[in-house]
């Protein structure tokens, strides 16, 4: 169940039921594409994360949503201007009954949005309990086993974890009945109804929802895996594959000035400097774990990083994002880097949606709840308990690892970092 049915959602469920059709490939995701050793010497095989795990068919899937725009599926694909008509009409009569739900919104959070498919509830617990229903009732009329609920939807402003409300499920609680509007999220109630409903919960967007200490509380009491924030896709994903050749390669760092232009209804909200203020707190944290002044002083101790997203209509969903990188070398002299991504926002989060889904989904099955940071790799700003000083694992390649042994693990196979 998607929290969202823009461009996203729909070409993320546009290529599943077209790839269940024989009509498309699922390009970029792992699940489908990637394999991964098992084994070692004589005994070692290199296998589809299918063939280790019990992951769910994409045949068995069943789409549903929730948007404060009544479109359907089909609409909504059709007007993102995301994918051609040849990809979006063999699977037109899918997409059209896919009708969105009314969404628990609350416009303060995202002012640019002004859709009326609202609910009509008057406190945050009305909302809860309304997103509740819609999951039983989803969950019902489909005759699903499970349900795994992904926030596909835009940056709400940012919420700053509040220990007085956030800190524990109990204080959560008590705010959410006494209707604090000003510390509980329309999000944190998707993730709330959520978790009590028995379904795992993504948080896509840099919005804290998921990232605090009441929800880790509830999914350890549910036993729900909870896993974010915000799809690594563009810029970021460059950036954590990116730094780690620097730092590999004993480089120093001066600085790095990050800029994108983007057009869809995610760079319409982020254009509102409240919204775009939770989104810069996500993108700024990648480095810091990466290149750390703690470990090379003369290297990394005062670097300048700068991130910038500015909304120009005319780019629609096909971002591009410029990367100034000032790096120095031997003796102190000066060089230069620069990156150009002209990418396609969409393409690249649709696949990280359906590897996220299915992996959450395994995740239930296999008994393991709270943050699953194993799903880092596909996200910018990884959960970590940061009430204990954990420091989050941005580094791709370190990423990588953790991905492969936990579907090792879940395989039965044995854990390992050997490079491969």
């Amino acid at each position: 169940m998607c929290v969202g049915l823009g461009a996203v959602s729909t070409t993320f469920i546009t290529g599943v039921l077209m790839t269940r059709k024989g009509l498309a490939k699922p390009v970029g995701s792992m699940t489908q594409y990637d394999k991964i050793r098992v084994g070692r010497g004589k005994d070692k095989k290199y296998l589809h994360y299918g063939e280790i795990v019990p992951l769910a068919s994409l045949d068995d899937m069943v789409f549903g949503a929730w948007d404060v725009y009544p479109a359907n599926a089909y609409e909504s694909a059709v007007e993102a201007e995301v994918l051609k008509a040849k990809d979006i009409e063999p699977v037109r009569d899918e997409l059209l009954a896919i009708r969105p739900m009314k969404a628990a919104f609350d416009r303060k959070y995202a002012s640019r949005l002004d859709g009326d498919n609202v609910k009509d509830c008057a406190t945050r617990r009305e909302m809860v309990e309304a997103l509740r229903e819609d999951i039983r009732r989803f969950k019902k009329e489909n005759d699903c086993d499970r349900i795994v609920v992904i926030w596909a939807a835009s940056t709400e402003i940012y919420v700053p974890v509040d220990e007085a409300v956030h800190g524990s499920l109990a204080s959560f609680e008590k705010a959410l009945d006494a209707n604090d509007t000003d510390r509980i999220a329309p999000s944190m109630c998707y993730a709330y109804a959520a978790l009590l409903e028995g379904a795992p919960f993504i948080m896509g967007a840099p919005n804290t929802t998921v990232d605090i200490p009441a929800m880790w509380e509830l999914a350890e009491k549910t036993k729900m895996p909870i896993a974010g924030k915000d799809f690594k896709t563009g810029q970021t994903l460059v950036k954590s594959g990116f730094a780690p050749i620097i730092g590999t390669r004993c480089l120093g760092l001066n600085g790095w000035f990050s800029t994108n232009i983007l057009g869809n209804r995610d760079g319409l909200v982020l254009d509102e400097p409240a919204n775009f203020h939770t989104k810069e707190v996500s993108k700024l944290s990648t480095l810091e774990s990466i290149l750390t002044p703690e470990e090379q002083p003369d290297l990394y101790a005062d670097y300048y990083h700068k991130v910038r997203i500015n909304y120009y209509p005319p780019r629609g969903d096909n971002k591009e994002g410029w990367d100034n990188i000032d790096i120095f070398g031997w003796m102190g002299y000066p060089m230069q880097i620069k990156i150009n991504f002209l990418c396609r926002d969409s393409i690249l989060a649709a696949p990280l949606v359906l590897d996220l889904v299915l992996l959450t989904d395994l995740a239930a099955r296999k008994g393991r709840f709270g943050t699953q940071r194993f799903l880092s790799f596909f996200l910018k700003s990884p959960m970590h308990n940061y009430e204990e000083g954990e420091i989050p694992v941005n580094h791709l390649f370190k990423q990588y690892v953790m991905l492969k042994n936990a579907i090792r693990e879940m395989g039965g196979y044995e854990a390992d970092e050997e490079i491969d």
